[in-house]
């Protein structure tokens, strides 16, 4: 049903060197870890001004501690999958790949993608809630660890609601959108900002967007291709197809 279309967007990124990409919870839920807003994800049952802002934490650390030393604990089993695969292999064809990811659990690294750009943090990596020294803890701890350096609470570096996006990672991924010959867009509704105007940002620059997920996307109208699959499914079909 889709194999002209795979094969048009094959032959896109086997024209180009420059390819760019905005990858959302979708990919990952393709591993088995649950999505956040779709209607049995996480916040279904979860309020997130209770467990993702500042407030929340400083209100009861160690629950919201403990709820995230059990994310850490299920997501460090979790393999890449065939998506994440994918995109590594991509490297292969292109002169450069980079991705901006939504996602926390480090799933784009395993796979091998070597720049990664990781818009909401993740959650392998601590802070200082009050100083901002990153920490990497080697063990479990029941409740937040103390800062060495300032005293302060130590917290899951990921990037709460009411939080901005890290500056480098944003500048960094602008700048992608801006000068990618392909941008595209796995596994995200389109609906988190700012992270979605990248899509924008690389459409009025002149790029090819080309728009992969199973459920219709906010970004669909600015895709010049819009497969509505999983990426899972999509992106081997696409590569099983590409020319060197």
């Amino acid at each position: 049903m889709y194999n002209e279309l795979f094969y048009e967007v094959a032959e896109c990124l086997s024209t180009v060197r420059r390819v760019a990409c905005l990858t959302g919870a979708g990919i990952s839920a393709e591993s088995g870890i649950p999505t956040f807003r779709e209607n049995d994800g996480v916040w279904a049952n979860l309020n997130p001004m209770e467990w993702a802002t500042v407030n929340g934490f400083k209100s009861q650390p160690e629950k919201v501690w403990k709820w995230y030393e059990s994310r850490r604990k299920r997501i460090r089993g979790v393999k890449p999958n065939p998506s994440h695969l994918t995109l590594s292999k991509l490297e292969r064809h292109l002169e450069s790949i980079i991705i901006s990811t939504q996602n926390i659990d480090d799933l784009h690294i395993k796979a091998g993608s070597k720049k990664v750009l990781e818009l909401h943090g993740n959650i392998f990596r601590n802070k200082c809630l009050d100083c901002g020294i990153g920490f990497v803890l080697e063990e479990e701890t029941p409740k937040p660890p103390v800062c060495p350096y300032c005293g302060g609470m130590i917290r899951p570096d990921v990037v709460w609601f009411g939080e901005p996006l890290p500056q480098k990672e944003w500048n960094e991924s602008v700048h992608a959108a801006i000068n990618c010959e392909v941008y595209m867009v796995i596994g995200t509704s389109g609906m988190v900002r700012p992270a979605a105007d990248l899509a924008v940002i690389a459409k009025q620059s002149g790029a090819t967007v080309i728009l992969i997920n199973p459920e219709e996307s906010e970004l669909d109208d600015f895709a010049d291709y819009v497969i509505p699959l999983k990426s899972g499914i999509a992106l081997p079909e696409i590569y099983a197809r590409m020319r060197d």
